[in-house]
């Protein structure tokens, strides 16, 4: 099933900053066998320039300004890799959750076409023991692929996957899913406006 997501305001009958995101449903992640889904997300976020919009997701430091469910966020090496711990705060009474993965940016050329790749996936180091009180997400995969729409915008390409764990029903999870990666879109959109000007 595909639904069609029009981000923006409304003004004068034409939408400022349309975003569309075009939402594949039931596109279910077959490694993990949980009844959860993988989502699968493509849209035109406008007036966000490709290397600005890599840029703005890579910073951990201005994410922690602009990301209301950041806790806690930060990078460590790690057998010599750099390793990411993220705590993500959750609404009362459900545990926030904390994530341990390894993140790669690389720049491909596509057609003639410069292609921002990001991929990130969880990862299980020592050095980042789980904390009371908080639930370890151990399985998360993204997917991100970044261009220029030809205009001053990015097309994007995002591949999401998390289990949260936790005694959260599945329609629950996967209905969370499904507005939040929209809604963190539009806080991308927001944060690429301002960045730079902190």
């Amino acid at each position: 099933m595909e639904k069609t997501l029009m981000l923006g305001k409304n003004e004068g009958g034409r939408r400022k900053g349309q975003q569309r995101m075009r939402w594949l449903d039931g596109i279910t992640d077959s490694m993990h066998q949980t009844g959860l889904y993988a989502y699968k997300v493509f849209g035109v976020l406008e007036d966000c320039l490709p290397d600005l919009l890599a840029d703005v997701y890579m910073d951990l430091a201005y994410r922690k300004q602009w990301d209301q469910y950041v806790k806690e966020l930060y990078e460590k090496e790690c057998s010599g890799e750099t390793v990411v711990y993220w705590q993500v705060k959750y609404p009362f009474p459900m545990s926030n959750r904390d994530y341990v993965y390894v993140r790669q940016r690389q720049e491909l050329d596509f057609e003639g076409q410069k292609v921002h790749v990001i991929l990130a996936q969880s990862t299980s180091e020592p050095q980042f023991p789980e904390k009371s009180g908080v639930i370890r997400v151990k399985h998360y995969k993204q997917r991100l692929a970044i261009q220029s729409d030809g205009k001053r915008g990015s097309k994007v390409f995002m591949y999401y996957f998390d289990n949260p764990g936790g005694q959260i029903p599945s329609w629950v999870i996967n209905w969370a899913a499904k507005n939040g990666v929209p809604n963190f879109l539009k806080d991308m959109v927001k944060a690429c406006q301002n960045y730079k000007k902190t």
